[in-house]
C-alpha cells in the first residue's frame, strides 16, 4: 500500500477499538500499536479489494483449512444395506389421504400401477395452488413437473424404473441449484439468479426418479423465515412464521404439498422448522452428503438433509443423496444403511438431566424418556463438561460474514428485507470486529467439544433430549454429529413472532394455538442407523396425528 494513502491511526483510535474487542492496553502499548498498525490495515485493504473485484465469482472456493469431524483413531462403521420393513397399504379413495401418505406407500402404489406419477404430481400442484397463497412456502414452481411425471409413467409402463424414488414429487430448498430454474437464495440482491447446472443432490434425486415440484422458500441467505416474497407460515398456525431457514421445506411437507423436501442446516435450519411444523428432519453427519451446487454459508458447518413425514421416508431419501464428491472438499465417503427394525433392548440411550429439567424444557421432553423405557432401551444419565458452548457461534458469524463480504462492503446488504439487530446485515457488520486471535482459540475450543462428545459416545449409542432447549443443537452442529428431529407431542403456544440464534420470542397476552413439539436424537458420527431405529420405534409408539388444517385464502 502506498505511503500516501496509508491511514493515520492515533493512540486514541486504539483505545476506542479496545472497548470493541474487549481488551485493555497501557498508553505506551497503544502508542506502539498506533505506530505500526497502518501496514496491517493496508494488507487487509489489499485483500478486500481483491475480493470486491471477484465479487462472488469464486463463491465455490473453499477455505484452505477444511473441517473434518473425525478425531484421530476414528473408525468408519462397516457398510450394511438399509433395511426398512415393507408394509403395503391400500390406495386411499381421497386425494388428501394420498397426499399425506408416506412416500414409502406412494412408491408401492406407483410400482403396483394403482397410482401414477402424473396423478400424484397433479394432486400436489392442486394443493399448492390452494394453500401457497397463505403459507408462502414455494417461491416458484417447476413448469416441467407434469412433463417429467408423464415421462416417468411411460418408463414405468415398460418396466423401466428410474430408481427407488420413481415418480415421487419433492420440494427443493431455494439455496440448492436447479438448472434453468431460478435459485435466488431468498434474497433481493440475488433475484433472477438462474443456475446452469443442478446441484449434486438434485442430480442424485433426479437419477432416482424424484420430481422437483418447485423451489421451497428459504429465509434470506439461509437465516430465518423472511424472504424477498414475504414470510413463510406455519401450517398449524399461519399467524406465525414456520421458522427457518428450511422454512418452506418444512411448511410444505407438513401441509401435504410434497412427498418430501430437501433442507440444509448450519445451526438449526432443519431442526427448528421441523420442530415448528411437525415434520421429521434428518441432519446427517457433517460431510456425508456432498454440497456442490448449494449456497455456501459456513463451510465448516453446512449440511444437507431430508425433511419428511416419517423416519422411513427420511432414511430412504438419505440413502439416495448419500455420498461424497470430489468437487466438495469437505465431503467424506461413508456408507449409509443398517437395520431400522433392530432389537432396541441392547441400545444404550443417553440423556442430560440438566436439559430435561432445565429452563425451556417441557413435560413432553420428560415423557419421551418414559417412552424410551417402555421400548426397553437402557437409559443412561450423562453429564457434559462445563464449557462455553455458546461462544462457538462466533465461528458461524465469521464464516458467514466472510462469504458474503462483498454484500457488506458494497452496501447491497441494505436490499435485504430483514434489517433488525439480529438479521444478517447487522450480524455481518458486527463480525468485522471479531478478533482473529479469539477465532483461533474458538477453533481450539471446538476440538475440546469434539473430544468431549466422542468420550460421551463411548458410554451410549444414541442421545436424546429436547430439540431446542439446552446446548445440544449447537454442540452437535459444531462437532458434526447427526441429528434426527422427531415430533413428540403437541403444546399450547402463543404465536412465535421472531426467531434468532439466541431463541424465539412469543407474542404477549395472545391466545394459544395447538402446535407440534419435538425431541431430538443424536447419533455417533456416520452411524445414523441406531438413531433412526429408535426414532422409528418412538414414532410408531407415539402415533401422533400430524395433519394440520388446510389453509386457504378463504380460511378463517
Amino acid at each position: 500500500m502506498d505511503q500516501a494513502v496509508q491511514p493515520i491511526v492515533t493512540a486514541q483510535d486504539i483505545e476506542a477499538a479496545e472497548r470493541v474487542v474487549g481488551v485493555c492496553y497501557t498508553p505506551a502499548e497503544r502508542a506502539l500499536v498506533a505506530a505500526e498498525i497502518a501496514e496491517q490495515i493496508g494488507l487487509a485493504a489489499a485483500r478486500r479489494a481483491d475480493t470486491m473485484r471477484r465479487n462472488r465469482d469464486d463463491e465455490d472456493m473453499p477455505p484452505a483449512t477444511v473441517f473434518d469431524p473425525r478425531l484421530p483413531g476414528f473408525r468408519m462403521p462397516e457398510s450394511a444395506p438399509l433395511h426398512l420393513p415393507s408394509t403395503m397399504l391400500p390406495l386411499p379413495d381421497d386425494d388428501i389421504d394420498i397426499a399425506f401418505a408416506p412416500i414409502t406407500a406412494q412408491i408401492g402404489w406407483i410400482r403396483a400401477g394403482s397410482l401414477t406419477a402424473t396423478r400424484l404430481t397433479q394432486i400436489y400442484l392442486d394443493r399448492i395452488a390452494q394453500q401457497n397463497p397463505v403459507l408462502h412456502c414455494y417461491a416458484r414452481l417447476n413448469p416441467t413437473a407434469l412433463d417429467e411425471a408423464a415421462a416417468l409413467d411411460a418408463r414405468g409402463v415398460r418396466g423401466d424404473w428410474a430408481g427407488p424414488l420413481h415418480g415421487i414429487p419433492y420440494a427443493c430448498k431455494d439455496i440448492i441449484d436447479t438448472a434453468g430454474l431460478a435459485t435466488d437464495w431468498g434474497a433481493q440482491p440475488f433475484e433472477g439468479r438462474v443456475p446452469v447446472a443442478d446441484a449434486i443432490v438434485v442430480r442424485r434425486l433426479r437419477a432416482a426418479g424424484a420430481i422437483i415440484l418447485g423451489k421451497s422458500t428459504v429465509g434470506a441467505l439461509a437465516y430465518g423465515d423472511i424472504w424477498h416474497g414475504g414470510q413463510t407460515r406455519n401450517p398449524w398456525n399461519p399467524a406465525e412464521g414456520s421458522s427457518g431457514s428450511s422454512a418452506g421445506s418444512a411448511s410444505a411437507t407438513a401441509a401435504g404439498l410434497c412427498g418430501f423436501s430437501l433442507g440444509t442446516e448450519t445451526y438449526g435450519s432443519i431442526v427448528s422448522p421441523s420442530t415448528r411444523c411437525g415434520t421429521v428432519g434428518l441432519r446427517p453427519s457433517f460431510g456425508r452428503v456432498a454440497r456442490s451446487g448449494v449456497m455456501s454459508l459456513c463451510p465448516s458447518l453446512d449440511k444437507i438433509g431430508p425433511i419428511g413425514r416419517s423416519v422411513d421416508d427420511c432414511a430412504l431419501v438419505m440413502a439416495v443423496i448419500n455420498g461424497a464428491d470430489a468437487t466438495d472438499v469437505s465431503s467424506i465417503e461413508a456408507p449409509f444403511g443398517g437395520d431400522l427394525a433392530r432389537d432396541l433392548t441392547t441400545l444404550r440411550v443417553g440423556y442430560f438431566p440438566a436439559d430435561v429439567e432445565g429452563e425451556g424444557s417441557l413435560d413432553q421432553d420428560r415423557a419421551i424418556l418414559e417412552h424410551c423405557r417402555a421400548l426397553g432401551v437402557h437409559l443412561v444419565a450423562l453429564t457434559r463438561p462445563d464449557l462455553p458452548y455458546d461462544s462457538l457461534t462466533s465461528i458461524l458469524m465469521a464464516e458467514a460474514a466472510a462469504l458474503f463480504e462483498p454484500l457488506t462492503l458494497s452496501d447491497r446488504d441494505d436490499l435485504l428485507t430483514w434489517q433488525d439487530a439480529d438479521a444478517w446485515p447487522n450480524q455481518f457488520r458486527m463480525a468485522r470486529f471479531l478478533s482473529a486471535v479469539d477465532h483461533i482459540q474458538l477453533d481450539r475450543l471446538r476440538r475440546r467439544v469434539m473430544i468431549a462428545m466422542d468420550t460421551l459416545f463411548t458410554e451410549v449409542d444414541v442421545m436424546i433430549g429436547p430439540a431446542l432447549a439446552g446446548p445440544m443443537l449447537g454442540i452437535t452442529n459444531f462437532t458434526g454429529h447427526p441429528c434426527l428431529c422427531l415430533p413428540s407431542g403437541f403444546i399450547a403456544s402463543p404465536s412465535r413472532i421472531a426467531d434468532t440464534l439466541a431463541g424465539t420470542r412469543t407474542a404477549t397476552d395472545a391466545p394459544t394455538h395447538h402446535v407440534p413439539h419435538a425431541s431430538s436424537l443424536w447419533g455417533r458420527l456416520f452411524d445414523e442407523a441406531p438413531m433412526l431405529a429408535l426414532g422409528r420405534a418412538l414414532e410408531s409408539r407415539l402415533g401422533l396425528a400430524l395433519r394440520p388444517p388446510a389453509r386457504t385464502a378463504t380460511s378463517p
